[in-house]
């Protein structure tokens, strides 16, 4: 039987679906796969494959750290970019905001206060978070202890 700590672990995976194309991509745009996982363009979003944790660049702020996973266009046209974010005690990523794609946050560990519908509600390790396109949404680790999430974003004006 399947719970939600199994459907965490493989929906990073299953947000990778549908790729076919990536070497031929590769050679005929000229587009060249970035640092440790990111991608410019498509060309690693084409293929089966696997970014390995360890292998992804840690980027620190006085917020916490992050490691940007991927960044390009499904071959179904959809932009999909992903990264890992750990968010120190009492920390907010940054002040609640609203954009054209819509996100996913896969809660590893720790608790987070997740704004909906103006109002703030309290999420754990296994929750899914859910933005939708053009609402405002934010979050904070309210607990004592580091905060780990992953965030998939689907949709138009991503960073590439």
């Amino acid at each position: 039987m399947q719970n939600r700590r199994d459907l965490l672990a493989a929906l990073p995976a299953l947000a990778l679906l549908g790729p076919a194309l990536a070497a031929a991509q590769e050679s005929a745009s000229g587009t060249k796969a970035g640092p440790a996982g990111t991608v410019d363009g498509t060309a690693r979003l084409a293929h089966n494959t696997v970014f390995r944790y360890s292998d992804l660049k840690v980027s620190k702020s006085a917020n916490g750290e992050s490691r940007a996973i991927l960044s390009g266009s499904l071959p179904t046209g959809e932009g999909l970019e992903m990264h890992q974010t750990m968010l120190l005690p009492g920390h907010a990523p940054h002040p609640p905001h609203q954009h054209m794609h819509s996100e996913l946050l896969l809660v590893r560990t720790g608790t987070l206060s997740w704004l909906v519908n103006g109002k703030q509600e309290t999420a754990g390790s296994g929750d899914i978070l859910y933005a939708a396109s053009q609402e405002l949404h934010g979050l904070k680790n309210i607990g004592t202890t580091n905060a780990e999430y992953f965030v998939v974003a689907i949709g138009p004006n991503l960073k590439k």
